[in-house]
């Protein structure tokens, strides 16, 4: 926790879509992301997901797997076959480790991979190697 408060502070709002289905990880990754200076916009499942990324162009997208009425790979495909959002840097965040979820999600071009429970301070440094990837920072 301590880690956190040494992160440098961003300079303008980067702009995080938060998708899970879990309200206490969404609140607290709200919280978490804010205090790191990122806007957040939150969605509970693929299909809010896909039209918040539509609406709101988010830089970067945090993405849960196992969700109600659309999971996260689902999700994912669909916004790699859409022309505005398919530039979209993806990170996975899940429960689920096994290689063949990982490699489907790699096949789909995601731009990291984290298993929860998870270190804030590591999810905080691939948001920003994602967006450094993009040229978003």
């Amino acid at each position: 926790m301590l880690n956190l408060f040494k992160l440098k502070k961003k300079t303008g709002l980067v702009r995080i879509l938060v998708v899970d289905d879990e309200p206490d990880l969404i609140s607290t990754m709200e919280c978490r992301l804010s205090f790191s200076q990122y806007k957040v916009i939150t969605a509970q499942n693929g299909k809010e997901g896909l039209e918040k990324a539509a609406s709101e162009k988010p830089d970067i997208i945090i993405l849960d797997t196992n969700m109600p009425v659309m999971n996260g790979h689902e999700m994912l495909e669909r916004l790699r076959k859409h022309p505005d959002l398919k530039e979209i840097p993806v990170i996975m965040c899940t429960a689920i480790c096994e290689p063949e979820n990982i490699s489907k999600a790699s096949s789909c071009g995601i731009s990291d991979y984290v298993t929860k429970p998870f270190d804030f301070t590591e999810l905080i440094q691939k948001i920003e190697n994602a967006l450094k990837e993009k040229h978003i920072q």
